[in-house]
């Protein structure tokens, strides 16, 4: 099913695409549906090519009115078309496979009310598992879709849903209709959409700026109308339409918008063109967070983002996927902070997304920005924190280099040259480098083709009375990727006011260059009580603090005025702690003094992450136990402690639940569930009761008939996965070995069950319960990887990895593993190195903290 990069240019050169009328027929039962595809091409006389078809059964290939034997030209992955025309009408009828997996057509059955609904799932190479079509983002054309259905469902796509054909009788004694989408504008197959089911939505419009009026619409199951906050996602759909028009230049491309929330979604969104997937969990049926609803804000307006960047101006290979993607996540942000109430994104930038780009880009399977991608292979092992994370931080950067304005009037010369075409990167540096007039080709060598992240450290010389005499910023490297980078950074002052907050009182912007870089103008400055390198979080660097700002950092974290130079503390601290530099101990102890008086939810929820990874990985083996069931303790007492009500307070009582162990934690969490015991303020609503069952479930206070009767108060999808998760966390020999034969062995699980049951199954307080398990997991993997999608494999290998038995020996086991794999395992070998690094560091981080 692989598709080579060479095979694409190959065929890019042969063919033309014009269109695609694609019919299908979505009532022939629960396994397969009815896809034909008709498609016009030119291609070079006498050439022979390919096109993708994941199929289930090829009942016909007709090729200029010839036929094809579809045993001899199709092998289910490709149907093989020998001495093209100059101008080709290709006709495949066949039968396709509904997914469960979250990729392709995937198939979902509301346990409600028993309605089926339906979506698709196309990045990277799954268009070819609904129709027959040639799979690579360079050869965009129109499509026409045509859908047969049960009449009573809607049924969406990339071009406004017109009116369905009168009803008929169907094969199963149910009415269905015929909806006949007008053709697309030109577009690749991976942003082409069908969603269809009984959804329900809830209409508005926004105005264009060219005058049109555009309409849209929010979309759910029937049984989750009830929680769908449309009003707020039109709220921020129409900010960022406006944002986006004006900055891009250029009028939304598109006839409509809809935004689809659909269930059991392998990612946060998709930009499918004017028919945007998204999470599922999205749709708050409970209380949330404050960072769960700017995380579903972020993820609109990234999708959004991508209707210009992605989807009206396309890469030609996904060698440049990291900046669709990049540039999304840079244009998301910056539109919360100028265009919504979300001003503080950029603080959540650096706490969620540039964490996850250092902890990429420290693992040994790190790779530049600017990857080679030979096959679709590699760009699922690279769809990673390279590809978003590092790629938007280094973006921007690279927007402070030139200059923010300059930056988008380069953007906009871009879209005015490109739209509905394909470009490499190079496209876009073109017109950065004429608006900015600074030249990029070094910048892009350094930045883009070279992996690793630098250190910045400052050294400082003051005199008696603390006037600066020197002042300089060291830049280091990792042995293995040793380049010394450009940055344009801040450097922020911080003294103590008269109140005892930490506020800025200088701040100097310059370029950083070189090994070490002497900062002249703030020579003849007084020391400051901190100072922090890389203020604001213009540069992408690890930053350590000079020995007096650190103990000022330590003793007074939570007095900053504003949350994002306290964030790039708390990143300082946990890259210490995450390196073996400073004791995981002392990490703990600063989460836990601290993170009470933290004003940004997303910053609280990364801290309370970190902080469980920290005592489950981390804290020596001999001070593990007692450290854990201390600071669970302080959880509780924070969690008493903030005012009732708050989001702190929620997510103190959900860390508290996810690491009680010893019996008086337990019996607080038994009170939560029964009622017994409550907090000021604290409404346990279903989401939170799941959590406190799963708790006691693993903790061995609650069974399988508990789990039962939840699930019967709560019987939806979201209990179902709860259910799964809780019923695999059963701490008994008895209970891992079902919740291991129905992963691993019969594999029958959709991705969303399967993924909570793994969670479930590693969610363990006595670890020997996974002993038996380390073994039988190297032994299936590699099974595993040849016989499911990359997400269910993925899910597996990652998941299931014995890394909670935390030793030297399954250090040694992956690499006698390692070694074994052949050269064509690259998909696997990536995982397992990722997988070994997270156990060797936390052997190196155990033995710092010793």
């Amino acid at each position: 099913m692989n598709l080579t990069r060479a095979e694409a240019r190959d065929r890019a050169e042969l063919i033309t695409v014009d269109s695609y009328e694609v019919s299908l027929d979505l009532t022939r039962g629960s396994e397969v549906f009815g896809s034909t595809t008709t498609v016009r091409f030119s291609a070079v006389p006498g050439a022979d090519t390919f096109i993708d078809a994941v199929t289930r059964t090829v009942h016909s290939v007709t090729l200029n009115g010839r036929s094809l034997d579809p045993a001899t030209v199709s092998d289910g992955v490709r149907i093989q078309l020998p001495d093209l025309a100059g101008q080709n009408e290709l006709t495949v009828v066949a039968d396709a496979p509904y997914m469960n997996t979250g990729e392709g057509l995937h198939r979902f059955v509301d346990p409600v009310d028993n309605e089926v609904y339906l979506y698709t799932q196309f990045e990277v190479p799954d268009s070819r598992r609904m129709f027959a079509v040639f799979e690579q983002p360079d050869l965009k054309a129109t499509f026409a879709f045509t859908i047969t259905a049960p009449s009573h469902w809607d049924v969406i796509s990339n071009s406004p849903t017109p009116v369905p054909g009168e009803a008929a009788p169907g094969d199963d004694g149910g009415a269905r209709s015929v909806w006949t989408f007008a053709p697309t504008p030109r577009l690749s197959s991976y942003v082409t959409a069908l969603i269809a089911g009984p959804y329900q939505s809830v209409r508005s419009e926004v105005a264009s700026s060219d005058g049109r009026v555009i309409p849209l619409g929010v979309f759910a199951r029937k049984s989750l109308m009830q929680y769908l906050d449309a009003d707020n996602i039109f709220e921020l759909t129409r900010q960022g339409f406006g944002f986006f028009e004006a900055q891009f230049g250029c009028p939304y491309p598109f006839e409509k918008y809809d935004q689809l929330f659909v269930p059991e979604f392998n990612a946060g969104a998709m930009e499918n063109a004017g028919a945007v997937t998204i999470l599922e969990g999205y749709v708050f049926r409970s209380k949330v967070t404050g960072a769960q609803i700017e995380r579903r804000a972020i993820t609109v307006l990234h999708e959004l983002a991508h209707m210009w960047f992605g989807d009206l101006v396309t890469m030609r290979w996904w060698n440049d996927l990291w900046l669709n993607e990049s540039f999304a996540e840079y244009m998301s942000h910056l539109a919360a902070v100028e265009a919504t109430s979300f001003t503080s994104a950029w603080t959540t930038f650096a706490s969620v997304e540039k964490s996850w780009a250092y902890r990429q880009d420290q693992l040994p399977t790190t790779h530049p920005i600017f990857a080679e991608i030979n096959d679709l292979q590699d760009v699922e092992v690279n769809f990673d924190g390279i590809t978003y994370a590092k790629g938007a931080s280094v973006l921007r950067q690279l927007v402070a280099w030139v200059g923010p304005e300059q930056f988008m009037a380069g953007v906009r010369e871009y879209f005015a040259k490109h739209s509905w075409a394909n470009t490499e990167l190079r496209d876009l540096m073109v017109e950065l480098e004429k608006a900015s007039g600074r030249d990029l080709d070094s910048w892009g060598r350094q930045w883009l083709e070279t992996a690793g992240v630098n250190t910045l450290t400052p050294e400082l010389e003051a005199d008696a009375d603390g006037t600066l005499r020197s002042f300089s910023i060291v830049q280091t490297a990792v042995d293995d990727w040793p380049t010394i980078r450009p940055h344009r950074l801040a450097v922020g002052f911080y003294n103590l006011d008269a109140d005892g907050k930490l506020v800025r009182v200088h701040r100097e912007e310059l370029d950083v260059d070189g090994e070490r870089t002497d900062v002249p103008s703030l020579v003849g400055l007084k020391q400051p009580d901190l100072i922090l390198v890389n203020d604001d979080d213009l540069a992408y660097a690890k930053v350590r603090l000079d020995p007096a700002s650190l103990a000022t950092a330590t003793a007074h974290l939570k007095d900053f005025k504003e949350s994002l130079p306290r964030t790039l503390v708390w990143n300082s601290a946990w890259d210490a702690a995450r390196d073996g530099e400073t004791p995981a101990r002392q990490y703990v102890e600063l989460v836990l003094s601290n993170v009470a008086a933290e004003t940004d939810s997303s910053v609280i929820l990364v801290q309370l992450r970190q902080l469980a990874t920290t005592l489950n990985f981390y804290v020596a083996e001999e001070h593990r136990e007692a450290t854990t069931r201390a600071a669970v303790d302080r959880l509780w007492d924070l969690a008493q402690e903030v005012a009732g009500g708050s989001d702190a307070q929620l997510q103190f009582v959900k860390s508290f639940a996810l690491l009680a162990g010893s019996d008086s934690q337990l019996d607080r969490v038994a009170g939560l569930l029964d009622g017994s015991l409550t907090l000021d303020g604290l409404t346990v609503d279903q989401d939170l009761r799941w959590e406190l069952v799963a708790s006691l479930v693993a903790g061995g206070r609650l069974g399988q008939r508990d789990i039962d009767a939840e699930l019967e108060r709560d019987n939806t999808a979201s209990g179902q996965n709860a259910a799964a998760l809780a019923k695999a966390a059963i701490p008994t020999a008895d209970a891992k070995a079902a919740a291991w034969e129905s992963i691993v062995v019969k594999g029958e699980l959709s991705n969303a069950l399967q993924g909570s049951a793994v969670t479930g199954f590693m969610r363990v307080l006595d670890r020997t319960l996974l002993e038996p398990y380390s073994e039988k997991y190297f032994a299936a993997v590699p099974g595993i990887v040849a016989t499911r999608t990359h997400a269910l494999a993925q899910q597996i290998v990652v998941g299931l990895y014995p890394a909670l038995l935390t030793t030297q020996a399954t250090v040694d086991r992956t690499d006698g593993f390692l070694a074994s794999l052949p050269p064509e395992s690259a998909a696997l070998r990536r995982m397992m190195l990722e997988n070994r690094d997270g156990v060797a560091r936390a052997l190196r981080a155990r033995t710092a903290d010793r």
